[in-house]
């Protein structure tokens, strides 16, 4: 399909569509509730909870775009494959699983009732109501997803603006009548004392890092069907337009932990930022806010919903072609729903492990990406690095666990040998060692390119 597109320059029209779908496949169900909360916990410390939170929610999705630009990639398997096939494939089908049909795309439907729809039925209903909404939703997303040439017209057209205009709308009546200065208001213990290193751990439930390894293929199809199928071209374009978009998220999230922080004038601390969104936006509009929020929430996690699933089928039918794009696009969908009865607070509880042994591998191959041209995409700088990240990465996965494995004698047991790895109070035990690993890893890059130097032989570059 993609050779009979027309190649053409793109307009600034283009870019303000391209940069709309960007956006609205990043920002969904975690975007709008994490942030909230985020707020509320930092109380009067959310500038400095906000600056962490920026950090591994708008720049490292920032950098996961950019590195799928560098690498001219079509996938997270290519941001992988320097470690091989195997890892790459493996790799590849976590991440899609994690923010796809386990954890990432059910959120956008359990979101969109709790915080839109649940507060019309009563608790009795309640069940029904989220299997039935469920199954309409994830419906919708698979009919809005199956054609591939139409869902930036789709997603960045229609339902982004109307997802925005409804938001500065609820933005322009809270801010005109805040509930508290968000500076006087009490902060939980945590952000008393690290509050950055805790907003920089609250950015890892966005998943938008792994969402931008994985919604890599979406991105760059589109910008193929706009007419941009020269791989150089393509990511320059994909560049520029991911950046205006994250920028604007950004924005975004600081409005959104700031109003959080307000929140607090009023109410108390919330379970999770759903219930606080819902609390705000019914304090100032009644009934009619919780009708605009339910069209808000619903909308935002649409169009991430259609960019997850997308990319699911996309990616598992490129690489397992025995089914179809709509093959695929069909059993993610179902997985989705199904996943999406167990609860919000029940995928919370075991996405966060899952996210703290992902995140810090993914970290990794974003910045090895974007650092490749330097070593040649070498794989023994990518070895070096994972080998080193993936032991701490394991430990913090294993200390996220609900109480049941955390709890147990084996987490007790590995939660002693992690608290001998620097930073591993804060959570950032990865960090030393694969800065390690990096030194390990140029070290033997520069020892085999002496050795062929001095054989006369050019140094391989990986493909």
């Amino acid at each position: 399909m993609l050779n009979r597109v027309q190649k053409r320059n793109l307009t600034k029209r283009d870019y303000v569509t391209l940069s709309s779908m960007i956006f609205a496949l990043f920002f969904g169900a975690g975007n709008l509730i994490f942030p909230l909360h985020l707020g509320q916990l930092a109380g009067g410390h959310w500038g400095i909870a906000a600056a962490g939170f920026l950090i591994t929610a708008v720049l490292l999705p920032l950098l996961s775009v950019l590195a799928v630009c560098v690498t001219k990639s079509k996938g997270v398997y290519d941001i992988g494959k320097p470690l091989g096939a195997t890892f790459a494939v493996v790799f590849m089908v976590l991440i899609h699983f994690t923010i796809g049909p386990f954890f990432g795309t059910p959120r956008t439907a359990t979101v969109s009732f709790t915080v839109g729809l649940a507060p019309f039925f009563p608790a009795k209903y309640q069940s029904l109501a989220l299997l039935l909404f469920s199954a309409a939703f994830f419906g919708l997303a698979y009919y809005l997803s199956v054609e591939q040439s139409k869902i930036m017209a789709r997603v960045g057209k229609l339902l982004n603006p109307l997802f925005l205009l409804l938001l500065v709308a609820i933005f322009a009546v809270a801010f005109s009548s805040p509930l508290a200065h968000a500076g006087s208001t009490s902060a939980t213990a945590a952000y008393q004392t690290a509050g950055f290193t805790n907003g920089f751990l609250q950015g890892y439930n966005t998943m938008d890092a792994l969402a931008g390894l994985a919604l890599g293929v979406t991105i760059v199809t589109a910008v193929n069907f706009m007419g941009q199928t020269d791989p150089n071209k393509a990511a320059w374009v994909t560049a520029r337009a991911g950046f205006f978009s994250m920028t604007f998220e950004g924005l975004i999230y600081v409005l959104l932990i700031l109003l959080g922080a307000q929140s607090l004038g009023q109410f108390k601390l919330s379970d999770n930022g759903g219930v606080a969104f819902d609390q705000i936006v019914n304090h100032y509009m009644g009934n009619v806010g919780q009708a605009i929020l339910a069209v808000l929430i619903i909308t935002t996690c649409l169009t991430t919903a259609i960019g997850l699933v997308a990319a699911f089928a996309q990616d598992f039918h490129k690489h397992f072609g025995f089914l179809s794009y709509k093959a695929w696009l069909r059993i993610t969908c179902l997985a989705s729903f199904l996943t999406a009865n167990v609860g919000l607070n029940q995928i919370i509880a075991w996405s966060t492990p899952v996210l703290m042994f992902l995140y810090p591998l993914a970290m990794a191959l974003i910045f090895l990406s974007i650092l490749s041209p330097l070593f040649h995409k070498s794989s023994v700088v990518y070895v070096w690095v994972v080998v080193f990240t993936v032991v701490p990465a394991v430990f913090d996965m294993v200390a996220a666990f609900p109480a049941v494995v955390s709890q147990s004698t084996f987490g007790q047991a590995m939660a002693h040998v992690q608290s001998f790895l620097p930073l591993a109070s804060s959570g950032m035990d990865w960090l030393v060692p694969a800065l390690v690993g990096a030194v390990f890893g140029t070290a033997h890059y520069l020892l085999l390119q002496r050795a062929k130097t001095s054989t006369g032989m050019e140094v391989p570059m990986k493909r």
